[in-house]
């Protein structure tokens, strides 16, 4: 070999005009990935109603919104990542990590935009808001756990 940019024959790959390697198959009910949703869901909504009428008996409206708003910002941000994790195992199991990566991204990007425009501001609502978000991501997280250990039982 006189040249640096030469490859040995060896190493030269012939094209490939085989088939594409065979994807394992889907499972036969997918369901199974979000069928806790409705449960969490309708957490969710009790949580809602309940941080709004604490926040409400507490401090008055301003409260009472920004305390279901930073509930409904978790329940919001808590689907989705569960809606694409879900999709992207059903249809390419590959995509799992990067689409959760760019999920997990963009949605605690936007909850600190958000959350930073709220603390900068002089609206009455933002300590509310921001329990709000600590009660839904606890509540969430708990009754998601609940859910996983009732369901492992059952096998």
């Amino acid at each position: 070999m006189s040249s640096a940019s030469e490859v040995p024959p060896e190493f030269l790959r012939e094209e490939d005009d085989g088939p594409l390697p065979e994807l394992p198959p889907l499972p036969a009910d997918p369901r199974w990935k979000v069928e806790h949703l409705p449960l969490l869901s309708a957490f969710s909504f009790a949580l809602l109603m309940c941080a709004a009428s604490v926040g409400f008996l507490v401090s008055g409206p301003d409260a009472a919104l920004g305390a279901a708003a930073g509930v409904l910002i978790v329940t919001v941000s808590y689907t989705m990542s569960t809606l694409v994790l879900a999709w992207a195992d059903t249809v390419r199991p590959a995509l799992l990590m990067p689409l959760g990566m760019v999920t997990y991204v963009v949605k605690y990007s936007l909850l600190g935009v958000i959350l930073a425009f709220v603390v900068s501001s002089e609206w009455a609502g933002r300590t509310s808001l921001g329990l709000g978000v600590v009660a839904g991501v606890t509540g969430w997280t708990a009754v998601q756990i609940w859910w996983v250990a009732r369901t492992t039982r059952r096998q």
